[in-house]
C-alpha cells in the first residue's frame, strides 16, 4: 500500500510542467474523441484523413495557450477588431457581409447568431430570466440587469472625458456626449428634424401620426408622451412644483415658469417680422401676426362669426349660451369676460385709469373715455 502511494506521487510531473502535460493530455483526448465520434465508433476513413490534414498538435497547443493568456490573434480586416478564436471572428464578419442566417418566426427579423435570436425572442415570449436580488425586477438580458444593479450600488463607471460627468451605462454616456459634439443621428423622415436620442425621435413622430397613447384616468385626455400627461394631471391635483424666485408664484410646468419670469426680466425674444413688435411668448406673436395676415381661424358654430384668437371666440360664444362666469365679490354682478369685471370693479374702488388728453377728465373704462372724447371733436 505504501509503495503504491509512492509510485503515484512519482508519476506526477513537477509543478512548473503540470500545465504543459495537462494541455497535451486534453488535446490527445480531443483528437481521440474527434476520430471516434460522439458514439465511440470509429469514423469513416475520409473523415480521419481530413482530421490528419488539420492543424498539428503543436499548432493546436499554441492556439489553446492564446485563449488562456487572452491573446487575440484573429483580426478583422474591415474594422480592426480582434478575437482570440477564429469562430468568434467568423461570427463578427457577418456584421460586414450582411449575412443574417437566423430568422425570427414571429416578426421576420434576422440576426447574425443564434444567441442574438434567442435574446430577441424574449420580446415575443415576455421571458425575463434575470432578476435583481435587491428589488426583484426582472430583465431579458444580463447586461440590462447589470446596468440596473448600479442603481442600488450607485456605481457610475463611465465618465465623460469632456466634462467629467459619470454614468451607470455606456449607452447613457454615448447619448450625453452628443451634447458636446452636437451629433443628432436620429432623423424624422417626414420633416427632416434630427434628434440625439431615438426615444425623442419616437415621441416627435407622434406629431405626424397623431398617436396619443397616454390617457388621463380622470378626464380621458390623451397625450403623446408621459411628461405631457404628468403635467396635465397637475390640473386635477393642483400641484404646482415650480416657483418663481422673484414673486413666489407657482406653476405646474417649467415652460410656464420660464414664460412668467420674462415679466420680471423684461425679455421679449419673439419678434414680428412685419412691424418689429416683440413678445414674451411665441403664442402671443402668432396671434399678433394675424393682424397682418387677416387670418381668423376660429369660427363660431352658432352664427359663423370668425376670430383671430381662441379666447375671443370663447368670450363671444357666451353671448349665445348666456354664461357669465366672472362675478363681482362686492355686489355679485356677473360678466362675460374678466376684463368687463375688472372695469366694473373700478366703480367700487373709484379707480380711474383712463384720462382725456384735452381736459384731463378721468374715467374707469376705456369706452367711457372714447364716448367723452367725441365731445371735443
Amino acid at each position: 500500500m505504501h509503495l503504491r502511494k509512492m509510485s503515484c506521487k512519482a508519476l506526477q510531473p513537477p509543478s512548473h510542467l503540470r500545465d504543459y502535460y495537462s494541455i497535451n493530455l486534453l488535446l490527445l483526448i480531443r483528437e481521440r474523441r474527434d476520430y471516434r465520434g460522439s458514439s465511440g465508433e470509429p469514423q469513416q476513413h475520409h473523415e480521419a484523413a481530413e482530421a490528419e490534414k488539420s492543424l498539428s498538435r503543436s499548432e493546436r497547443l499554441k492556439k489553446h495557450r492564446q485563449r488562456l493568456t487572452g491573446k487575440k490573434s484573429h483580426r478583422c480586416s474591415d474594422c480592426g477588431k480582434s478575437y482570440s478564436r477564429s469562430d468568434s471572428l467568423q461570427l463578427h464578419l457577418r456584421i460586414h457581409t450582411g449575412e443574417n442566417s437566423h430568422c425570427c418566426s414571429d416578426c421576420g427579423k434576422r440576426f447574425t447568431s443564434s444567441a442574438d435570436l434567442k435574446k430577441h425572442l424574449r420580446i415575443h415570449t415576455g421571458e425575463k430570466p434575470y432578476s435583481c436580488d435587491q428589488c426583484g425586477k426582472s430583465f431579458t438580458r444580463t447586461s440590462n440587469l447589470k446596468a440596473h444593479q448600479r442603481i442600488h450600488t450607485a456605481e457610475k463607471p463611465y465618465s465623460c472625458d469632456q466634462c467629467g460627468k459619470s454614468f451607470s451605462s455606456s449607452s447613457h454616456l454615448t447619448i450625453h456626449q452628443r451634447m458636446h459634439t452636437g451629433e443628432k443621428p436620429h432623423h424624422c423622415f417626414d420633416c427632416g428634424k434630427s434628434y440625439s436620442r431615438s426615444d425623442s425621435l419616437k415621441v416627435h413622430q407622434r406629431i405626424h401620426t397623431g398617436e396619443k397613447p397616454y390617457s388621463c384616468y380622470q378626464c380621458g385626455k390623451s397625450c403623446n408622451n408621459t411628461s405631457s400627461l404628468k403635467t396635465h394631471q397637475r390640473i386635477h391635483t393642483g400641484e404646482k412644483p415650480y416657483n418663481c424666485d422673484h414673486c413666489g408664484k407657482s406653476f405646474n410646468d417649467t415652460s410656464s415658469l420660464k414664460t412668467h419670469q420674462r415679466i420680471h426680466t423684461g425679455e421679449k425674444p419673439y419678434s414680428c417680422s412685419d412691424c418689429g413688435k416683440t413678445f414674451s411668448k411665441s403664442s402671443t406673436l402668432q396671434s399678433h401676426q394675424r393682424i397682418h395676415t387677416g387670418e381668423k381661424p376660429y369660427s363660431c358654430s352658432d352664427c359663423g362669426k370668425t376670430f383671430s384668437k381662441l379666447y375671443t371666440l370663447q368670450s363671444h360664444q357666451r353671448i349665445h349660451t348666456g354664461e357669465k362666469p366672472y362675478s363681482c365679490d362686492q355686489c355679485g354682478k356677473s360678466f362675460v369676460t374678466s376684463s368687463h369685471l375688472t372695469i366694473h370693479q373700478r366703480t367700487h374702488t373709484g379707480d380711474k385709469y383712463y384720462s382725456c388728453d384735452h381736459c384731463g377728465k378721468r374715467y374707469s373704462g376705456k369706452r367711457s373715455l372714447i364716448k367723452h372724447q367725441k365731445m371735443h371733436t
